[in-house]
């Protein structure tokens, strides 16, 4: 059972990346919040290089995997991100702004490291960094006014892959801090999956005033 929550897990995450890069990519943004991103790849690159060192579980793979493809969606952010700021942020403004936020994520990871130990930190910061996560997403639908970059597909895998490791962790593992944080995230996450599924209403293109 252990495996296949893993193996479920791991190939509902792929699929959120792989198609957060389609999407990021078609519409020339990013598809995922950025701080959420800059935590995320953190924990990927992290544990990825420490599964490597220690000897590849079937978890180690899937970090590796998702490091790989985290890599291609920092890059969409990179090249596509700064369109969606005020004027007044300058490419270096950006540039000293992006440094600050993926170098804080990598902070907080180490920070967890330090403090949990590697078994209590990979799960205690994925579960809190995946709730805010499922909030920053409904955010960036508020905040784009709709569903540019984003798409049911992420939604619904991450929903998926999510629940999976909430059963293994929370429920057969007994962990009731995790299993409380998955069902946050499960609650934000229908949420975002019913934004997207909404009927979106047409927009009537309004007439001219008659001339006088």
């Amino acid at each position: 059972m252990d495996l296949i929550l893993t193996l479920v897990s791991g190939v509902a995450w792929t699929l959120v990346y792989v198609e957060a890069i389609r999407v990021g990519l078609r519409d020339r943004t990013y598809a995922m919040p950025v701080a959420a991103l800059a935590l995320n790849f953190a924990w990927e690159t992290v544990y990825a290089a420490r599964d490597i060192a220690v000897g590849l579980s079937a978890q180690g793979v899937v970090n590796v995997v998702w490091a790989v493809a985290d890599v291609v969606i920092v890059y969409t952010y990179l090249r596509f991100g700064r369109a969606e700021l005020p004027d007044f942020v300058t490419r270096p403004l950006f540039a000293t702004w992006s440094v600050l936020v993926f170098g804080t994520g990598f902070a907080v990871q180490w920070l967890f490291l330090a403090h949990f130990g590697a078994h209590d930190a990979s799960r205690y910061s994925a579960f809190l960094q995946n709730l805010l996560m499922s909030g920053l997403f409904i955010a960036l639908y508020v905040s784009r006014q709709g569903p540019l970059g984003q798409s049911p597909t992420i939604a619904v895998a991450k929903w998926l892959g999510t629940l999976a490791p909430t059963v293994l962790f929370g429920v057969l593992e007994d962990a009731p801090f995790i299993l409380g944080l998955g069902i946050l995230c499960c609650v934000f996450d229908l949420a975002y999956i019913g934004l997207l599924l909404r009927p979106r209403p047409t927009r009537v293109r309004s007439l001219p005033a008659p001339s006088r």
